[in-house]
């Protein structure tokens, strides 16, 4: 799984026009499910990103998470995360999950997300999604969680 995570002050999706899911302080997080990926790596990087120590403390230093902070989530899918770039000038997408896999892991990241956390909105998966935010800082860091390989 990855999640390019974006400290913002504001962030918002629209589709066809609509606002779908809108935030004022928190983290705007594109999210990403790769082949191999289960709900062991959506769960792990959700925790990762609940933790994620980026919003400032009493001393200016980035030692608080969204946790910490009680700011919102905005999740937004966003399959070309895994675009493999290595040769030639046009992305291959092989990498990403089928297009059901990702639609299942990212509603779980949601799921679990409004379980764990509370303010939490989304964007629509599958749409044509217009996404504006105002990056506070700038921070914006890309995580991510390998599939875990269990041997017998």
């Amino acid at each position: 799984m990855i999640g390019l995570l974006q400290r913002v002050s504001h962030a918002s999706v629209v589709v066809d026009g609509a606002t779908v899911g809108a935030i004022e302080g928190g983290l705007l997080v594109l999210v990403c499910a790769e082949k191999g990926d289960t709900e062991r790596e959506a769960e792990a990087l959700l925790a990762k990103l609940l933790g994620y120590r980026v919003f400032a403390d009493a001393a200016g230093k980035m030692n608080r998470s969204v946790t910490d902070t009680g700011g919102a989530l905005l999740l937004v899918p966003q399959f070309t995360l895994a675009a493999d770039t290595r040769s030639g000038t046009r992305p291959s997408f092989s990498p990403a999950a089928s297009p059901q896999d990702g639609q299942r892991l990212f509603e779980h990241v949601v799921r679990q997300a409004r379980a764990r956390h509370g303010k939490v909105e989304t964007g629509q998966f599958g749409a044509d999604m217009k996404v504006s935010l105002t990056n506070d800082g700038p921070v914006t860091i890309w995580l991510r969680v390998d599939p875990v390989v269990v041997s017998r």
